[in-house]
């Protein structure tokens, strides 16, 4: 009799965690990651970047179309030497985000 609501409480633990780990990604649906809107004027340096960035072809966090003026939607990044919102380091490996160069319809995936 003990048996089944131990089971039960074990199964239920394991949907719950299962269900948080899926759910947990880098972006949120607003387009932030860490309080950081992944829209406007970016800055590429080699240390202490805002954001690590890994540039994939498949499967990417965001969707990123580079604009030379109006960088005002998710996705949407001005290069920029000075005036930046954020900067990005481009890596190979452990990134905080990961990134797809698009043409058209910027944003989170």
């Amino acid at each position: 009799m003990k048996k089944y609501p131990v089971m039960i409480l074990c199964q239920l633990c394991m949907l719950m965690y299962s269900a948080t780990a899926m759910a947990a990604t880098a972006i949120n649906a607003d387009g932030y990651y860490k309080g950081i809107k992944l829209c406007g004027k970016v800055k590429v340096v080699e240390h202490f970047a805002d954001i690590k960035v890994n540039v994939v072809e498949s499967f990417p966090d965001l969707r990123v179309k580079v604009v030379n003026a109006f960088p005002d939607a998710i996705g949407k990044w001005q290069f920029v030497e000075h005036g930046e919102d954020f900067t990005v380091q481009f890596v190979e490996s452990f990134p905080d985000i990961k990134i797809k160069y698009v043409e058209s319809f910027p944003g989170v995936e």
